[in-house]
C-alpha cells in the first residue's frame, strides 16, 4: 500500500520527529512511542529557546500560549506557535513550529508537523498531521470504532492492512485541507495535497492530489 507509506505522505524535514519516523514504514506504527519520543527530544532542547514548565512540558519562549490553556505532559510546543483560549492538550503532543492550536481544540497522542493549523473546535487524537495541513472549523478525527475492534486501513483498490490498533485517528499528508465539520473516521489516510469537502464523512486511504466530494465521488486534481 504505497500511498499510505510515510515516505509518500510527509516531508520529514518539517518535524522534530524526523529520525523517529524514519524507523517505520507506515505512520500509524509510530503512535505507540510518541510520549517517550517527546521526553527524549525535550531533554535536548536549547534552554535559551525553550522553557520547561511542569513535568515533561517544554514550550518555546517565542510561542504564544493563552492563560486558559490546559497542558498535560509529555508535550512540546514549537517556536512561534500559537495555542489559543481554552485549548486542551491531554499529553503526548509534539507540536511543531509556526502552528495554530485553536480555541477549544483538543489534542492527544499526536505529531503535528510545522505550519499546521487546527484553529477552531477540533479534536485530533492518535493522529499525525503533515506540514501545512489544515483542519477546518469543527472537523475532527474519530479514533475509536463503534465496535471497539482493531482498525483496518483500506485503500481504493481494496487492499487492507490490519493495524492491530484500537485507537487510530487520521494520517494527514502534507498540504491537506479538511473542510469544516468533517469527520475523519478511524484509519483514514489522506494523501498529499488532498482537499476534503466540508461536512464529509471520510474513511480509508484517499490518494494524493484528490478532491474528496463523497466516498463515491473522489476526483483527481491531475485529470
Amino acid at each position: 500500500m504505497e500511498e499510505a507509506k510515510i515516505v509518500n505522505l510527509y516531508d520529514l524535514n518539517e518535524t522534530r520527529a524526523s529520525e523517529y519516523l524514519k524507523g517505520f514504514t507506515y505512520p500509524w506504527e509510530a503512535l505507540a512511542g510518541i510520549g517517550e519520543l517527546i521526553k527524549k527530544i525535550g531533554e535536548t532542547l536549547d534552554p535559551e529557546v525553550y522553557e520547561k514548565k511542569g513535568e515533561d512540558i517544554w514550550i518555546a519562549k517565542s510561542a504564544k500560549v493563552w492563560p486558559t490553556v490546559s497542558i498535560t505532559g509529555p508535550c512540546i510546543i514549537g517556536e512561534r506557535t500559537e495555542v489559543r483560549q481554552c485549548a486542551f492538550i491531554r499529553g503526548k503532543a509534539l507540536v511543531g513550529d509556526d502552528c495554530v492550536v485553536g480555541n477549544s481544540t483538543e489534542l492527544k497522542n499526536v505529531i503535528i508537523f510545522n505550519h499546521v493549523q487546527v484553529p477552531h473546535y477540533n479534536y485530533v487524537g492518535d493522529s499525525i498531521l503533515g506540514v501545512y495541513s489544515h483542519m477546518g472549523a469543527g472537523s475532527i478525527t474519530s479514533n475509536v470504532k463503534s465496535d471497539k475492534k482493531p482498525v483496518v486501513v483500506k485503500n481504493q483498490a481494496g487492499e487492507k492492512i490490519d493495524t492491530g490498533l484500537k485507537k487510530f485517528g487520521a494520517m494527514l499528508g502534507d498540504h491537506v485541507e479538511v473542510g469544516c465539520n468533517s469527520v475523519l473516521n478511524p484509519g483514514t489516510v489522506l494523501g498529499r495535497n488532498t482537499n476534503i469537502y466540508p461536512t464529509s464523512c471520510v474513511r480509508g486511504v484517499i490518494p494524493a492530489n484528490s478532491i474528496y466530494k463523497s466516498q463515491d465521488n473522489i476526483v483527481s486534481k491531475t485529470e
